[in-house]
């Protein structure tokens, strides 16, 4: 599926309506470049999982848990070095957990993504105009 945004107020919708539709067990790999848009697409994905609280990037945490009847673990892999690093935070109880885990920069530690996941891309072209983006899910 693809859709086009053409500003902050569309990517956070289209987060929000793939959140509405999100399982127990469902894991979102969002990729895209620095700047694109994945925290403003993924306040918008928590927000359609009931979530009020604040949405940050996790970027020095690797994993911000936010609690609610269907829990949101976001993950930011994009200081990831080797996987291992993965093991000690015990990813794979959030992976196969209750919640949702949205991953950003999933890309780089493509062997502990599950095959069952779901990859959403996010790309900016600057000729179609400064806030245009094409969101990409697989």
């Amino acid at each position: 599926m693809e859709w086009i945004s053409l500003s902050e107020k569309e990517t956070f919708n289209r987060g929000y309506e793939i959140g509405k539709s999100a399982k127990r067990g469902d894991i979102y790999c969002l990729l895209g470049d620095l700047g694109v848009g994945k925290t403003v697409f993924s306040k918008g994905f928590a927000k359609g999982l009931g979530i009020t609280e604040h949405i940050t990037s996790p970027t020095f945490t690797i994993v911000q848990e936010y609690e609610n009847d269907m829990p949101l673990y976001h993950f930011d892999m994009y200081r990831i070095e080797d996987p291992e690093e993965l093991e000690f935070i015990g990813y794979e109880d959030y992976f196969f957990g209750e919640g949702v885990c949205l991953v950003e920069w999933a890309n780089n530690v493509p062997d502990a993504i599950p095959t069952s996941a779901k990859w959403i891309t996010i790309e900016k072209d600057l000729e179609q105009g400064f806030d245009y983006r094409k969101i990409t899910m697989e």
